[in-house]
């Protein structure tokens, strides 16, 4: 198979991976490594692991390596330092401790089964320590609970984490020295990492600061891009040739960036080469997966599985429960950070290549890894269900949070119920207050609870998106609920609860822009309100009125354009910076010129708009640049600029009907 055949194969595989696990709501991640099994050497032997390939794989260790150290925040560390360097330290280093005993006591009793060194022992442990965070943040924040006591323990675990892992990225490497230069090449490998690492985060973030701003000051994108590539790889390239791994020089160029003010830039023009170059990783991953040995030896995959779940999930539990968390906080915690995680798998690459593990052992091993991930999604939902059932604490906690939301709503009737009391709810309820309206809010952050009570304001610590807590705020009795946080998720949440158990609340919902608009009003919304939008509309007002137009003619102007749900100001036209991944859906203008072929010359817009598809008249200009009024049955002549606005793939068939198109 030559070169572009391959490439081909790689190129079809991954994407009928991820499309088919995506369909699953199911990580890409895993659909990578299903498909390295599936077109391996191993299974249909599409593809063989190849030289190249390694390498091509490696790059994507590195961009991996790169992106997490670009979200590694020193400002989150710090503020979160107690559950940070408490429960993450500690919870790496007991599950490091209890794996090692384990595996040493498996070797010692099944000397035929498992045989492993001591530095195969400490790669295991280190690897068993790992958790995955692009699992379980996504996750955390799909469920709204990032800010819960149990989410910020989490997140706390994880960042210690990616802490942790550069040691073990210097120490991995160093263990396949032979047994007499061993001491000599950890200490060596050690000295030369803390003293790389000092001069780069000393001297760095400056030196990054002031080159970034000079390269943003060329305003050249493919300037800026190559100026990545060249920071991430020759940092690489730097720590590579200091004998310590790719991985390391890349996790630091990540942290010296996000120390910058062009991380959110970075992020956004980096993603398509980590995406595709971690995929190719994956994806080799799956490819030195042998499933026969695996299915011959599926007893030992399963035992290392449960010991791995339920190993974590204890360890971590105990260690939360003995530094402070409820039971049902530390149980939640421990059943989140359950499975393996990414770390792990660039470890076990680097012993593979260290060979410090046996052949034998790599592929159960591998196996239970990836089933873990498979299965994280399902305990993480299902884990309220088990702590309520095993942790009897936890639900008279529970029964006891929503009957203190119940005993201070009890006197309040024809309320406001506000989900979320951050900077927008807070100014939400002052407004009321002025104009004696009671309100009662629901907030998941106890500090702000705590200091909002103090001052005399009507809120309770509680979860919004739980139908029991806002049946508790009095929901069904409400004037009205507000919906104040950006979440879309957790807002369609909120508004499926109030859909089903109080559909005669209106419910109001904020939102960054009108990309969701429609979604949230088929949801049950009674009222969107879109800040970018508001926004222009405010400034529009102050326009008006600044050159003169009457007050009452702007007042009139702003409320229909809310009226009539913002028809004329949704939908913008795109720029080269706005097709980014998460704007491409979005709806956009397309100015449309008509010629003299066109077909749809003569005909009236009322007569074309139904095959017209999702796409709207927003303009009609004619060719002299009058505004056509009369757009219902006024005829289309050449020379005349429609304005449609939908999404880009819309717009594209529109246009391409409305030149074809024949009445």
């Amino acid at each position: 198979m030559n070169a572009l055949e391959l490439t081909l194969l790689y190129l079809l595989a991954a994407v009928l991976g991820v499309v088919v696990f995506r369909a699953l709501k199911l990580p890409p991640m895993l659909g990578y490594l299903f498909v390295g099994v599936v077109i391996g050497p191993n299974a249909l032997a599409l593809a063989q692991n190849s030289t190249g390939i390694r390498h091509l794989a490696e790059f994507g260790v590195v961009f991996l390596m790169f992106v997490i150290g670009l979200e590694f925040s020193l400002a989150k560390l710090k503020s979160m330092r107690s559950y940070v360097l408490g429960l993450g330290l500690f919870q790496v280093l007991c599950t490091m401790a209890v794996a090692g005993l384990c595996w040493l006591a498996v070797s010692f009793w099944l000397p035929g089964v498992w045989e492993l060194h001591w530095s195969g022992v400490l790669v295991l442990s280190s690897v068993m320590a790992m958790s995955s965070t692009a699992i379980v943040v996504k996750m955390l924040s799909e469920r709204q609970e990032l800010d819960t006591p149990y989410g910020q323990r989490i997140m706390g675990v994880l960042l210690f984490q990616d802490l942790a892992v550069i040691p073990l990225l210097v120490m991995v490497p160093a263990l396949g020295s032979p047994p007499q230069e061993l001491l000599t090449s950890l200490a060596e490998a050690g000295i030369k990492a803390l003293v790389l690492l000092t001069v780069l985060l000393t001297i760095g973030p400056y030196v990054m600061r002031y080159w970034l701003r000079l390269v943003v000051l060329r305003k050249s994108d493919e300037l800026f891009m190559l100026n990545l590539l060249l920071i991430t790889l020759g940092l690489a390239w730097l720590t590579e040739l200091a004998g310590l791994s790719m991985a390391l020089g890349a996790f630091t160029a990540g942290i010296l960036i996000a120390e910058t003010p062009f991380k959110h830039r970075v992020e956004t023009d980096i993603r398509p080469f980590h995406d595709v170059l971690l995929g190719l990783f994956f994806i080799t991953i799956g490819m030195a997966l042998d499933w026969k040995l695996v299915w011959e030896r599926w007893l030992l995959v399963l035992v290392l599985l449960v010991l791995l779940v339920l190993l974590k999930v204890a360890i971590t539990a105990a260690l939360a429960k003995v530094l402070g968390a409820a039971p049902g906080v530390a149980l939640r915690t421990g059943l989140y950070l359950a499975q393996a995680g990414e770390f792990g798998f660039v470890l076990l690459t680097l012993a593979q290549d260290q060979s410090l593990l046996p052949s034998n052992l790599l592929n159960p091993v591998l196996a239970a890894m990836v089933v873990s991930m498979l299965v994280a999604p399902i305990i993480i939902n299902y884990s309220n269900t088990l702590v309520m059932k095993l942790v009897s604490s936890d639900w008279l906690l529970m029964s006891l949070q929503v009957t203190d939301i119940a005993r201070k709503s009890i006197q309040v009737n024809q309320h406001i119920v506000i989900c979320g009391f951050g900077r927008c709810g807070q100014n939400l309820a002052r407004v009321l207050e002025r104009e004696k309206i009671p309100y009662m809010a629901l907030d998941l952050d106890p500090d702000r609870v705590r200091l909002a009570n103090a001052a005399g304001h009507s809120v309770v610590y509680g979860d919004a998106s739980r139908l029991q807590a806002l049946m508790a705020a009095g929901v069904v009795r409400a004037r009205a609920v507000v919906i104040t946080y950006l979440d879309i998720a957790g807002s369609l949440k909120v508004l499926s609860h109030i859909k089903e158990h109080a559909p005669q609340t209106p419910a109001i919902v904020r939102t960054q822009d009108d990309f969701d608009l429609d979604k949230l009003r088929q949801a049950g919304a009674t009222e969107v309100v879109p800040e970018a939008i508001e926004g222009s509309l405010m400034l529009a007002s102050h326009a008006l009125a600044l050159v003169g137009v009457p007050m009452r003619r702007v007042i009139r102007i702003i409320q229909e354009q809310r009226e009539t749900r913002y028809s004329l100001l949704r939908g913008y036209f795109h720029g080269a910076d706005d097709d980014s991944v998460d704007e491409i859906h979005q709806e956009r203008l397309l100015p449309i010129t008509l010629t003299e072929s066109s077909n749809a010359v003569g005909q009236a817009w009322a007569a074309i708009e139904p095959r017209m598809h999702q796409v709207r008249l927003v303009q009609w200009r004619r060719q002299h640049g009058a505004l056509e009024e009369d757009t219902a049955s006024a005829l289309l002549q050449a020379g005349d600029v429609v304005v449609l606005s939908g999404t880009a793939e819309d717009l594209s068939v529109a246009e391409h009907e409305l030149h074809r198109i024949h009445l």
